[in-house]
């Protein structure tokens, strides 16, 4: 069963927590039946959220599921914006297939619009079936 937690430590990370400079750097794994198969590694501002890797070997749903959880966090906190600031620019590719970019932007804003827009596709499909 797949789960996505939080991790309280940085071992194994130490890469991206030079990336993540004087910024505190948190890890959220995705864990199948207690192994880890991806994560995403991010840091939150006053007014952003940074994502400094992540890692879904090559599985779009994963990584959605990987994105997704860190905007909610970011829109919990009262952030609405959010910049990848990847290394891998092949990476990219993905996040703009799940539509989280467009063209050359390494931005997404207005998380709350967005994680909301993802509530309306869902009561429209509820709406077919009723």
């Amino acid at each position: 069963m797949l789960e996505i937690q939080e991790r309280f430590d940085t071992n194994g990370y130490e890469r991206l927590v030079e990336a993540a400079g004087s910024s505190q750097l948190h890890i959220t794994e995705a864990l199948d039946r207690g192994e880890t198969i991806g994560f995403i590694a991010y840091s939150y501002g006053s007014e952003r959220t940074v994502v400094y890797d992540y890692e879904d070997c090559g599985d779009m749903m994963l990584c959605d599921g990987l994105v997704r959880s860190v905007m909610l966090k970011s829109v919990l906190k009262g952030i609405n914006h959010i910049l990848f600031q990847l290394e891998d620019d092949k990476k990219f590719d993905t996040l703009k297939k799940l539509r989280f970019l467009s063209g050359d932007s390494r931005q997404c804003g207005d998380l709350e619009s967005f994680m909301n827009g993802c509530q309306s596709c869902k009561s429209k499909k509820d709406e077919k079936k009723g």
